[in-house]
């Protein structure tokens, strides 16, 4: 698994780099983002179980907290920056996007690697995942509604049949037949990684016409808005009490987007334009949590 936290970006990087030079060889495939998107979810419910959600009994008010925080700062956070920034309408859209939506998987990977509780981290990334239905949409409407339309509806249907129904038959799956899946299990993370990479390569390949327009723009927002997730996170965690391995895996948690899922949105319901913030933060969020982690994690071992 940590392995797969240094390649990732590699892959994508490569694969973009592949799609700017021979844009043709994606181009085809445009349909295929949402079924991808579709793999990635169930990979993700195939490794929960009903035991990664009794975190919230136990200690529901970092939980909370989390969910608070994720769900105001990130989309607050990417709206702000599309505006300072002067950001295309389309960009800006995308931004918001990626900030209303749920935490993605590399976060539990990340959170294990700094040091964080991982326990915490699962549990949130499932929680917002299901809240995402609802309050995508919805925050998609608040920020972007008077600048551009945003068929609410028509998303959470999106969002439920992307997400939700994969991530549930993950669930089942893993809950009665996980013992006899366990060999095909362990490959289900490069599966995901796989797929997102295949993703990211799509979205480049759409943007290649723009890219030195748009690019230096696109990148600056996308590495702001990780980072001040990031760095508020914690920070607001602190802020709030919390010891310093909770307050970890909430900015983590924070910081860290489902950004495949803003592609999917994003491309489908405004432009492949919108979709490029979240194949760069796909990117860009694997390569910074990547280096707190390791910062994190070499902190603890001094302190030992």
């Amino acid at each position: 698994m940590s392995r797969s936290v240094t390649f990732f970006p590699l892959a994508a990087i490569s694969i973009s780099l592949v799609a700017l030079a021979w844009p043709w060889l994606f181009m085809d495939f445009q349909s295929a983002v949402i079924p991808l998107l579709g793999v990635i979810m169930f990979a993700m419910g195939a490794t929960l179980s009903a035991n990664d959600f009794r975190q919230v009994l136990v200690r529901p008010r970092p939980v909370i907290a989390g969910l608070l925080l994720q769900y105001t700062l990130m989309p607050l956070i990417a709206w702000l920056l599309a505006i300072a920034l002067q950001l295309p309408v389309p960009i800006m859209a995308g931004l918001v996007m990626v900030g209303a939506c749920p935490g993605g998987t590399a976060s539990n990977v990340i959170c294990y690697l700094a040091g964080g509780n991982v326990a915490l981290s699962i549990t949130m990334t499932t929680l917002s995942t299901f809240l995402a239905v609802l309050l995508t949409p919805a925050l998609a409407w608040l920020y972007l509604g008077e600048r551009i339309p945003v068929p609410v509806a028509d998303m959470m249907q999106t969002i439920f049949m992307i997400i939700i129904l994969p991530v549930s038959l993950g669930v089942f799956i893993n809950h009665y037949f996980g013992r006899s899946c366990a060999r095909v299990k362990q490959y289900l993370p490069m599966v995901s990684m796989a797929a997102i990479v295949i993703i990211i390569g799509i979205i480049m390949a759409m943007n290649q016409a723009v890219m030195r327009t748009v690019f230096p723009a696109v990148l600056v927002a996308v590495m702001l808005h990780n980072l001040l997730g990031l760095g508020l996170g914690y920070a607001l965690a602190r802020f709030a009490g919390f010891d310093s391995t909770t307050c970890r895996t909430l900015a983590i948690e924070v910081g860290m987007q489902n950004s495949g899922l803003g592609v999917a949105l994003s491309g489908k319901y405004f432009s492949a334009l919108a979709a490029l913030p979240g194949a760069l933060f796909s990117i860009w969020h694997n390569i910074s949590g990547a280096m707190l982690a390791g910062y994190w994690s070499n902190s603890a071992i001094k302190k030992i």
